[in-house]
């Protein structure tokens, strides 16, 4: 009996430490909203031909909850996230304006947060990274998307 027992205990114990650990699964703050920008972005045409190089990001109003950047690191590879604040409710300031590879808050807390790595800077309250979404790249078409 204690044998069964103590396989019982071991067995929760392994499956509670092998849970992933993700921050931005368990943010409240921002909805899960399902989009696809599909073929949309197509770095060939000239409103999105900047991030054909690497260092250059941009803003896209029409996804996302408030908006979402995508930035190009170089080699072909691109991150997004999404640009509201992670670390507190939504709201009409929660917005995040980016400039350079900052992005920051516009509430009066002015959290900011790296475009690059998601990381927060020192100084920001609250323990969330940004908001990731997923980056496919096909030819000259960036794929971005969260369903």
């Amino acid at each position: 009996m204690k044998i069964k027992l103590l396989a019982l205990v071991s067995l929760i114990i392994i499956s509670v430490s092998c849970q992933k650990d993700d921050d931005n699964n368990n943010n409240n703050y921002i909805p899960n909203i399902a989009f696809d920008t599909q073929n949309s972005i197509d770095t060939s045409l000239p409103q999105y031909n900047d991030l054909q190089f690497a260092g250059n990001h941009l803003v896209l109003n029409a996804f996302g909850y408030n908006a979402i950047v995508i930035y190009n690191v170089g080699n072909g590879n691109y991150v997004s996230f999404e640009l509201t604040d992670p670390n507190h409710a939504p709201s009409d300031c929660s917005r995040l304006t980016v400039e350079g590879i900052t992005a920051t808050c516009n509430c009066e807390d002015g959290n900011s947060y790296n475009i690059v790595t998601g990381a927060p800077f020192d100084g920001t309250d609250g323990n969330f990274s940004l908001k990731p979404y997923f980056v496919e790249v096909n030819g000259s078409v960036i794929r971005v998307y969260n369903n």
